[in-house]
């Protein structure tokens, strides 16, 4: 099971938990009725004790809220999925584009590496198995060619291990960036379903005097956790964006300087990757930016001290393997 088939069974996760809150609904009911008839009963009688007429309009407050409890699935979270929903597809079509380009120059970029290196007769034998036949047949049994032999036997050796150490490290960090981003949206479905079955209850709670800011500080959580997957979305298609203008250099330099390592290029997507990875905890807090949710800081700054604490076990483990052992291989 990939990465992408998660990230879905977390929005059917979510679909499938959300009506829930209609379970919720008798409880809110109840806790709303109560608050409604001392909230009606106070301001009721300041008003005849003052011999002041009666002021009708603050007295719905506690009746628009009880129709948003009755329809909460419909009314509040329908409306709301419906106008975040379009940013959402917006940003993951983004992505998807940015994507699709590191991809189609990803396979530009390894195919012009491929002829670069064989037109190189020092270095064709290396990626070419025909090639490497033929200079074997070209030699003979003499001390001098079964040493020349045995010297393309060990560099085609330490190029597909050089290589295999590199593809190694690639795939170690985009396993543990895949896994920041899917940490990050199991939080995010986690919170939706958390705040969606219990925000009957938060919007009950709201019609209390005293209490009136809880539907306010729902929403602005709410939108704010919401935010995430966007966020996110635009995070990964900035990283693809370098990618993308990382491999438009590499294929230029490829096409022109044929003296280019391509080494270079893979410390530089390594480097990236790791940044990618520790930003990917500061997500939340970027999300908090748009939407200011209070009660979300002291969350926030765990998640930045495990980021930090997190990319400097991650920039340190793969700084020390890579030039103890691939740094020997490549030089």
């Amino acid at each position: 099971m990939g990465f992408d088939n998660l990230h879905q069974i977390l929005r059917d996760l979510y679909l499938e938990m959300m009506p829930l809150c209609a379970t919720m609904a008798g409880v809110a009911k109840g806790i709303a009725g109560l608050g409604a008839l001392f909230y009606v009963a106070y301001r009721v009688w300041q008003s005849l004790a003052r011999t002041e007429p009666i002021d009708v309009y603050p007295l719905l407050r506690p009746f628009a809220i009880g129709l948003c409890i009755m329809f909460f699935p419909t009314i509040v979270l329908g409306t709301l999925n419906a106008v975040l929903s379009p940013v959402v597809k917006g940003t993951n079509q983004l992505l998807e584009s940015q994507v699709m380009d590191m991809n189609k120059y990803q396979q530009q970029k390894d195919m012009l590496e491929y002829e670069a290196m064989m037109r190189d007769p020092t270095t064709a034998y290396l990626v070419s198995n025909e090639e490497f036949d033929r200079k074997l047949d070209e030699l003979g049994w003499s001390p001098t060619d079964l040493m020349t032999i045995a010297g393309m036997y060990v560099e085609r050796a330490m190029y597909n291990m050089r290589k295999a150490i590199r593809n190694m490290f690639r795939e170690i960090l985009e396993l543990i960036f895949q896994a920041a981003a899917l940490l990050i949206d199991t939080l995010r479905t986690f919170f939706l379903i958390v705040l969606s079955i219990l925000g009957p209850v938060a919007f009950a709670f709201s019609v209390w005097d005293g209490f009136q800011a809880t539907m306010m500080q729902w929403f602005n959580r709410y939108i704010s956790v919401y935010l995430w997957l966007p966020v996110a979305d635009l995070f990964s298609a900035i990283l693809a964006k370098i990618q993308v203008l990382i491999l438009q250099n590499d294929i230029e330099r490829l096409a022109t300087d044929p003296t280019f390592s391509i080494d270079a290029s893979n410390g530089v997507y390594i480097v990236f990757t790791i940044i990618g990875i520790i930003g990917y905890f500061t997500i939340p807090t970027v999300a908090n930016w748009i939407i200011q949710a209070g009660g979300m800081g002291n969350y926030g700054r765990n998640v930045n001290v495990a980021a930090v604490k997190g990319g400097s076990f991650v920039a340190g483990a793969t700084g020390a393997a890579a030039g103890n052992i691939a740094g020997r291989l490549i030089h």
